[in-house]
């Protein structure tokens, strides 16, 4: 069996390589990684892909840097293309990005049927673009990989399985989270951030989401919130988004000196702070898991989450751009958090296995 794997942003590399390294033991696939170029990273060098154990692109794409709209029509169009060179079995995506997407859209188009590894997550803010590119593309797969137990009913509330596009019914799975597979592997490899100064008790720190650096209001009271946490004793660590960094100096507002501003790190780097950090905060969907996965209390800068069952069972808070909220919960965190993280939220590191036994069992 040929797979063709379409990924374009560097947490999608990591969780592709979660699978492909389960992939390598299957002898009967052959796996063809397709790079779209989407999120360009000079971090994304040869170097970059030894580190993490991941397999080198067969294809980079160069898609970047334009509009929503122009970025998945030209996708759409180079993978075609690809699609047709090497005609694979079956195409298998990642998440909510363009390029899941794209790559989903140009399979489907060509009777190539697809894959969705973090099928069925719901934010139910039809704002963010990636909730309709996850809408869209679980609505045209064939195997819905789903990381949750509420992923598997957001689903099933939007009257899935369909019949897919190949002609079969499709296959609704309860997988886990790669993203948790690849938080063990790569716990092992974790790196201390060169050049930083790492306080023994800190708070790890991202902002980067467009609800939040492309509202001056929102921004604003979240730069407030920070500083006036800091100032009671708790270092932040903040490796900060260019996007973000560009619209504090739009505002002209700032962090204190005891919020450590650094820049964007490697996935090591943040995997080594993650296990150092006494809290997260964070408006990144991906770094909510994270935190559990490292047994962390997380304070998400967001009103809604596609990971409600870490809000449900106590493991986090949801705050949005309230920066009184924000100060009140963080002072209140030791009597609302729960630790218990034995919970099985995520399929405790076997996702990737359950993905590819069933894609290579199906012919």
């Amino acid at each position: 069996m040929k797979l063709l794997t379409v990924i374009g942003a560097r947490p999608q590399f990591i969780k592709a390589g979660t699978v492909s390294r389960e992939i390598k033991k299957h002898r009967t696939i052959k796996e063809i990684i397709v790079h779209t170029g989407q999120h360009y990273d000079l971090n994304m060098s040869d170097v970059f892909f030894e580190q993490m154990k991941i397999p080198t692109p067969d294809y980079n794409l160069g898609v970047s840097g334009a509009s929503h709209g122009a970025m998945t029509g030209r996708m759409i169009q180079e993978i075609e293309e690809v699609l047709l060179k090497e005609k694979p079995d079956k195409v298998l995506v990642y998440g909510d990005t363009n390029s899941t997407l794209a790559g989903a859209l140009a399979a489907v188009k060509i009777h190539i049927p697809v894959a969705h590894v973090e099928a069925g997550l719901r934010s139910f803010n039809m704002d963010m673009p990636e909730e309709i590119n996850r809408i869209l593309t679980d609505r045209v797969s064939t195997w819905l990989f789903c990381p949750t137990d509420v992923a598997i009913s957001n689903l099933e509330k939007e009257g899935f399985p369909h019949m897919s596009t190949s002609g079969i019914l499709q296959q609704v799975t309860k997988s886990g989270d790669v993203m948790q597979d690849g938080a063990i592997f790569y716990s092992n490899f974790a790196r201390k951030p060169e050049d930083v100064s790492i306080p023994q008790d800190f708070i790890l720190a991202t902002v980067h989401r467009a609800e939040n650096t492309d509202n001056p209001v929102n921004l604003g009271n979240i730069v407030e919130a920070m500083n006036n946490i800091a100032q009671s004793g708790k270092k932040i660590i903040l490796p900060l988004h260019p996007r973000t960094k560009k619209m504090l100096k739009s505002i002209e507002t700032n962090f204190i000196d005891d919020v450590i501003v650094i820049d964007p790190v490697g996935y090591l780097e943040m995997v080594y702070l993650l296990k150092h950090c006494s809290m997260v905060m964070t408006d990144s969907g991906g770094l909510q898991k994270e935190a559990f996965f490292f047994k962390k209390p997380c304070i998400t800068l967001r009103d809604e989450t596609e990971w409600v069952e870490l809000v449900d069972n106590g493991f986090n808070l949801l705050t949005g751009a309230n920066k009184e909220l924000i100060i009140d919960l963080y002072h209140k965190a030791d009597s609302l958090f729960s630790d218990n993280y034995s919970i099985d939220l995520y399929g405790n590191g076997i996702a990737s296995e359950k993905i590819v036994n069933e894609l290579a069992a199906v012919k």
